[in-house]
């Protein structure tokens, strides 16, 4: 590697423009050479150009191709992350990739082992393992401060619905909204989901029901640690971005709550006032998104580990999965359901 990690991203929609920013200011030994995003345009091209940025290009393969770029960012559409990502490993980049790797998984499967035979290292975007509540969540748990967990309960509830649209494209609330809640409820007991019995409803939006999909969800989870889970989603919560987690074992507890404009707290004759929680994801979990560009660089800087894998990639893939089908069933179904179906 050149002294200075030189990175290429693909993909500059919101989240790609987010992260060449957050590299730019925060991470000094990385320089960003290279964006490519096939919608290119005359504002793409100038606000990279702007910030110093020497190849603005609609072809990422001339990334892949550049000998400089020790890694890439992969921040494109989701249809195009396992197979960037295994054009990626073959040219012999580090590969940091959103989530998820793709909604099939053979294809997530393919582009593991495609990065495994590369010996590329790879770490998939679940920014809010990153976040530093969750992160004193997952502390306190490893320094034993609760005890053996016994359940963990993560309510996660957006502001607003997506338009129909992209439910159709998204693989549904499991695969694009609950599929974070599946990785954090893998870190915070830091044992794997063996089953899952979920249900859902339509109490949002019709238009997301005539699509195929569900909008309000309760997740009952099984760990292989014996630890049993709770998730608890809604595409639309009034009051603004609901975020909360709770761990349970045999010496306490540890929760978190959401992160509101300022976390003071008014009490009075009339009533107790508090802020609203943040609106948007973008606001609650901005400094996320800035610590794992920061522990991505310094992971390929420093030729150590990533801290979000490629397997991390996949198991939560494979809860969804088994979610959408508890709910097309109306049953329990296991991890290794999944799993048989496609071979693994």
């Amino acid at each position: 590697m050149s002294q200075k990690l030189t990175l290429g991203v693909i993909g500059a929609g919101r989240i790609g423009k987010l992260h060449v920013e957050n590299i730019i200011n925060n991470v000094s030994a990385a320089t960003i050479k290279s964006v490519a995003d096939v919608m290119l345009n005359e504002a793409t091209e100038s606000w990279a150009k702007g910030l110093g940025i020497e190849v603005v290009t609609k072809d990422y393969k001339e990334i892949l191709a550049d000998p400089a770029i020790d890694a890439v960012l992969v921040c494109s559409s989701t249809d195009t992350h396992a197979q960037i990502t295994i054009e990626a490993a073959q040219a012999g980049k580090h590969i940091f990739c959103e989530k998820p790797v793709d909604l099939d998984v053979k294809k997530i499967v393919a582009a593991l082992e495609e990065v495994k035979k590369a010996n590329v290292k790879l770490q998939i975007g679940f920014n809010r393992r990153f976040d530093s509540n969750f992160r004193k969540l997952r502390e306190t748990v490893d320094a034993g401060k609760v005890g053996d967990v016994h359940i963990v309960k993560v309510t996660s509830r957006d502001p607003a619905p997506p338009p129909a649209e992209y439910v159709k494209v998204s693989g549904g609330m499991f695969l694009d909204m609950t599929i974070h809640d599946f990785d954090m409820v893998r870190y915070l007991t830091n044992s794997e989901v063996v089953e899952v019995y979920a249900s859902g409803a339509v109490l949002v939006d019709p238009a997301i029901g005539e699509a195929g999909d569900v909008d309000t969800a309760i997740i009952n989870l099984k760990f292989e640690n014996g630890a049993l889970g709770v998730i608890d989603n809604s595409r639309k919560a009034a009051y603004g971005y609901d975020q909360r987690a709770e761990v349970f074992g045999s010496k306490g507890s540890i929760s978190n709550d959401n992160v509101r404009p300022n976390m003071t707290m008014l009490s009075t004759e009339a009533g107790v006032e508090v802020e609203k929680p943040l609106y948007f994801f973008l606001e609650r979990y901005m400094d996320s998104f800035k610590n794992e560009m920061v522990e991505f660089c310094n992971a390929v800087i420093n030729d150590t580990d990533t801290p979000v894998v490629g397997m991390d990639g996949l198991k939560p893939v494979l809860i969804g999965l088994a979610a959408k089908k508890s709910v097309k069933e109306g049953r329990p179904v296991k991890i290794s359901e999944i799993e048989a179906e496609f071979g693994l």
